[in-house]
């Protein structure tokens, strides 16, 4: 198994967090890492992702507003080359959120990749969070 997780701060509060993190419509507009977020976002659907230059169609996990948003994914079927993405949203009770976000990589082909995944993939994460940061709203001066 390989975790990658990231973690930011975010000048709104989980609410206003929440509303640009699903406002999947938007993200080819603006997230460098998922590109691509389609589908019925309720537990237990199959929605389509396109994420770090790769299509996945993964299955929804938790889509619990302001709090918890995650998928599971695959390569073929279980077992080859699972991830479970996760976006964990905690309001620090000062009008501010931080987010984890992260993923567990599971299977076989995880040793193969985990060089890139490390590198390449956490520098994706990490984008995507400063892009989410830039599409906070500004608080009032």
């Amino acid at each position: 198994m390989l975790h990658i997780q990231t973690t930011i701060q975010l000048p709104a509060p989980p609410e206003k967090v929440w509303a640009v993190l699903t406002d999947f419509d938007s993200y080819p507009r603006w997230n460098p890492f998922v590109t691509r977020a389609e589908g019925d976002w309720a537990v237990g659907n199959t929605v389509a992702i396109t994420a770090g230059g790769m299509d996945f169609k993964p299955k929804v996990l938790a889509f619990t507003p302001d709090r918890e948003l995650r998928w599971k994914g695959k390569l073929l079927f279980n077992g080859i080359f699972d991830g479970e993405h996760y976006f964990l949203l905690t309001d620090n009770c000062d009008g501010t959120t931080e987010l984890e976000h992260g993923e567990c990589f599971t299977g076989l082909l995880v040793p193969a990749f985990r060089k890139k995944l490390e590198t390449e993939t956490k520098a994706g994460f990490e984008e995507m969070n400063l892009a989410l940061l830039e599409r906070m709203p500004t608080r009032p001066g």
